[in-house]
């Protein structure tokens, strides 16, 4: 009868635990996230607000002083005026003949553009 060295047992072994211990259970959703944006029903409290408050107050809210071309986006009258004019879809969209928004920083995510164009769509409504 033929014997393996203890060495060749044990990268057999080795083996063995590795082959068999590499089969899991791939979840899909853990694999691929979700990659869609959800526009429906964007509210100017639950998501506007916060995103202005995050990326825009720190130049325009009445904190920081005139500067930053005089303008305001601190408070529903203030944001609509520029929803209105068009100004605040065509800076964040870094549309040409448009100062891109926020100055000196990264555009704003494709999703996070969407909402807001998809909350002016709606009528820019005070919700």
């Amino acid at each position: 009868m033929r014997t393996f060295p203890p060495k060749h047992l044990t990268i057999l072994f080795t083996l063995i635990i590795i082959f068999f211990s590499g089969c899991y259970y791939d979840v899909a959703e853990e694999l691929y996230p979700s990659s869609s944006c959800n526009t429906a029903d964007v509210s100017y409290s639950g998501f506007v607000d916060p995103t202005m408050k995050s990326f825009c107050y720190v130049c325009h809210s009445t904190t920081s002083g005139p500067a930053n071309g005089n303008i305001i986006l601190e408070g529903y009258s203030n944001i609509k005026v520029y929803v209105d004019n068009g100004k605040l879809v065509g800076a964040i969209k870094h549309d040409s003949n448009f100062s891109p928004m926020p100055q000196g920083g990264s555009k704003l995510s494709d999703c996070t553009i969407a909402k807001i164009e998809s909350w002016v769509a709606a009528g820019a409504p005070n919700n």
